[in-house]
């Protein structure tokens, strides 16, 4: 997390992530750990435990959208019935193994809005909503 407090703010950073930097320094963020004792970004606040009703009335609440990091956070987030949106970036690399991205025992459908190819990379971004009825 600590990148976004440095990169992105000189002139000489690639467009895209003075544009990140700044939504990132200007959101408000909750991090939530049992280990940490202290959050060192501003504008960021420390939870030692992933309350599911406080998420749903950040959402009731919140004038913005509510994002969602971390494959652990976001599998409790899925099981908890707390996603709207999904948002992947698909790279064209096989590691052969790591965390697995959405959790084990969630079927939701879902409906694509947008797809967009970053061209010469092969990223791919994929943009879903959930389906409803």
């Amino acid at each position: 997390m600590q990148v976004w407090t440095q990169f992105g703010s000189s002139e000489s950073d690639p467009p895209w992530a003075r544009d990140f930097a700044g939504m990132w320094r200007a959101a408000d963020k909750v991090v939530y750990s049992k280990t940490l004792k202290q959050v060192s970004t501003p504008r960021t606040r420390l939870e030692k435990t992933f309350d599911v009703d406080g998420i749903r009335e950040m959402k009731l609440r919140g004038a913005r959208d509510l994002v969602i990091s971390g494959h652990e956070l976001a599998a409790h987030a899925f099981r908890a019935g707390l996603i709207d949106e999904i948002k992947l970036f698909v790279a064209p690399i096989i590691v052969g193994g790591g965390k697995k991205s959405l959790p084990d025992g969630v079927r939701l459908g879902l409906q694509l809005v947008e797809e967009r190819r970053f061209e010469g990379s092969g990223v791919v971004h994929l943009h879903y909503r959930l389906r409803t009825a």
